[in-house]
């Protein structure tokens, strides 16, 4: 009888559980679209598989929250786990007549969904995501599919570190089932190089790269969301930010402002480190209690908002006003910035056009000037990373690095890093700058995704004199409890 309860609970409820999400989703219509696209680029006579992303064990028997994979994502908008979708270039013929995909999902479970949430179903799959072949993933194995008449199977390779949840249908099982069926070697290494393999795991990975490195209006819709939270987070994190704050109180007001606005998630684990804490490029530990009058900080986050991630970086002074050097530090990195922005364009090369010829130019030719090191030609790492990348459904998005084409949306994120002991004046160590910005190509130029945040030295200090909405926000002292 519990049991029947749960049942016309979850029933019941599902109708009023739709009305409750935002509206502003990806269209099932993106997604198909994104499907005949894929199947468009695909070699003759083949077959494309997605598996979705494993669920991770965080400790015991707490999982992390779970995030889709972002190919699966964007080929289907299903979010649940335990799923495989199958692409055919060509119409297959079934039971129920021809077809040219299918996917397997997880099935409603009424136990299951009291603990762990709604799940869509075989139902909800066909009627909000569009699919017409859909099956519950208990089906998969014994789902008749001969995959050696296809002259191309496409599939990233696996990383062997999906757990089996003992329940049939989840992910190791579908992952088990597929090699079996497909042929892939159960040692060893697969000979990509076989006339008479058909497993193709590299052909799948540039169809994506194709797709998702160009963005459509939809998604732009999305990124210029999650840019824009992103920006505000750094200006209201400049007017609040204290002497004595502790790192990881100022990832707070980001992430705060972040969830304020309805992102999700962070596209990435943030980056908020003091003086010398700015010099590890992926500093993700944000632990130091107290931040100082006299330092800077790197603060790198950016909001996720439905599946796309922005990336925006600001470096400011703890007590709103760069030193001498700081300064000199900061507009070096600013200037190296600006004219790799301006100089972006359909045609250019990120690489060699925009960080090699402009902006690695201009870091050396100031550090010359500015007697931290030798010549222009001299090696270091001060500046130790490349120009930017792609972003969208991935901080790292996929996409091609040639040459910008218009709908790109790239990151341009120059750097200067000093660390304790470099071979340089000491007023220089623990100096770490940069300034990372997105930016869309446009037909003719780009357009600053990122403009929402202030970029210039003279910018920021203005910025932050300027009264926060935090400045009243006092919490008890837990030390006199």
């Amino acid at each position: 009888m519990k049991k029947v309860l749960v049942v016309l609970l979850l029933l019941a409820t599902a109708f009023t559980y739709a009305q409750d999400l935002p509206a502003d989703f990806l269209s099932s219509e993106f997604h198909k679209e994104r499907r005949d696209l894929a199947r468009e680029k695909m070699p003759v006579n083949s077959v494309a598989i997605f598996f979705a992303n494993p669920v991770r064990n965080r400790a015991n028997d707490v999982d992390y929250i779970y995030h889709q994979d972002p190919n699966f994502y964007y080929l289907t908008g299903y979010t649940e786990p335990h799923a495989v979708l199958m692409i055919f270039k060509d119409e297959q013929d079934g039971p129920d007549g021809s077809y040219n995909e299918i996917i397997f999902i997880q099935p409603r479970n009424a136990m299951a969904e009291l603990w762990t949430g709604r799940r869509l179903g075989v139902g909800g799959v066909k009627e909000k995501l569009a699919f017409n072949q859909v099956f519950n993933n208990t089906e998969f194995e014994g789902y008749n599919i001969d995959f050696s008449k296809f002259d191309k199977v496409l599939f990233y390779d696996f990383f062997n570190d999906v757990r089996d949840t003992r329940t049939e249908g989840d992910l190791f099982d579908l992952i088990a089932s597929f090699k079996r069926k497909a042929g892939y070697p159960t040692e060893g290494v697969i000979d990509i190089e076989s006339k008479a393999n058909n497993l193709d795991m590299e052909t799948l990975d540039q169809i994506m790269k194709d797709l998702r490195g160009i963005k459509t209006a939809d998604e732009l819709d999305l990124l210029r969301k999650a840019v824009d939270i992103s920006c505000i987070a750094q200006t209201e994190v400049m007017k609040a930010i204290k002497p004595g704050m502790s790192e990881r109180e100022v990832q707070g007001i980001h992430e705060f402002i972040f969830r304020k606005y309805q992102s999700e998630y962070q596209g990435y684990p943030s980056i908020v480190g003091e003086g010398h804490n700015g010099c590890i490029l992926h500093y993700i530990e944000n632990y130091k209690p107290q931040i100082s009058s006299d330092k800077m900080i790197l603060m790198d986050l950016g909001a996720e908002y439905h599946g796309y991630t922005a990336d925006v970086t600001r470096t400011i002074p703890i007590d709103g006003k760069f030193s001498k050097e700081e300064k000199a530090i900061y507009d070096l990195v600013y200037k190296a910035q600006e004219a790799a922005i301006q100089a972006c364009k359909p045609g250019v090369n990120i690489g060699r056009d925009l960080n090699n010829a402009i902006a690695k130019r201009i870091i050396n030719e100031g550090l010359v000037e500015l007697g931290i090191i030798d010549s222009v030609t001299q090696r270091h790492l001060y500046y130790p990373h490349g120009l930017g990348h792609h972003i969208g459904l991935d901080v790292h998005d996929k996409g091609n690095y040639e040459y910008l084409e218009p709908n790109m949306a790239i990151t341009i994120e120059p750097g200067i890093y000093i660390p304790e002991g470099a071979q340089c004046d000491k007023k220089w160590w623990g100096i770490a700058v940069r300034i990372e910005d997105d930016v869309l190509i446009t037909e003719d130029g780009f357009e600053l995704l990122s403009d929402l945040a202030p970029r210039t030295s003279d910018e920021i200090e203005e910025m932050m004199k300027q009264p926060s909405a935090l400045d009243a926000f006092v919490l008890p002292d837990l030390d006199k409890k």
